[in-house]
């Protein structure tokens, strides 16, 4: 079969072109190593930065460069606390003038809670009952029938 022929393809499946012919880019290769004695070394561009630290292949722990230097640590935000967030929004003296009258509420008595509210009638939800129908709905070509005492009358459903 000629080289020049179409093969057949499916998803995920290998390229044919081949590596002859092409320059690759110029490379360099950075060895690691991790805190648990694994060493390996990953490929990087010439051009690239290369970082300080990499993770490990094998056990996922911070490497270091081989002959590199350690990676200074920027210094963190210091976090918030909510203490911290309320005095953006309010003075202590705000504060205590809150808490004082908060005091007066509590020694008064006024946090109490309203007395329950007595059961009203229960309300109806628009529907209707079900009806029989009267000897004098039928129409008037048919004449009542008369009841079977085998089947007794079914009686309508008690709606709570």
């Amino acid at each position: 079969m000629s080289e020049r022929a179409l093969r057949g393809t499916r998803l995920g499946a290998t390229s044919y072109e081949t590596d002859s012919g092409i320059d690759l880019a110029p490379r360099q290769d950075v060895a690691y190593s991790c805190p648990n004695g694994h060493l390996f070394e990953m490929p990087f561009s010439l051009e690239a930065d290369v970082p300080a630290a990499w993770e490990c292949r094998v056990c996922g722990a911070q490497a270091l460069r081989v002959d590199g230097e350690a990676p200074q640590e920027k210094p963190g935000k210091p976090s918030r606390t909510h203490w911290d967030m309320l005095l953006e929004r309010r003075s202590v003296a705000d504060l205590e003038e809150v808490l004082a009258e908060r005091l007066e509420v509590l020694r008064t008595g006024g946090t109490m809670y309203a007395p329950p509210i007595p059961p009203s009638a229960p309300k109806s939800t628009g529907r209707v009952a079900p009806t029989k129908k009267s000897a004098s709905a039928a129409p008037a070509s048919k004449a009542p029938a008369a009841k079977s005492p085998a089947r007794p009358a079914k009686k309508a459903p008690v709606k709570k």
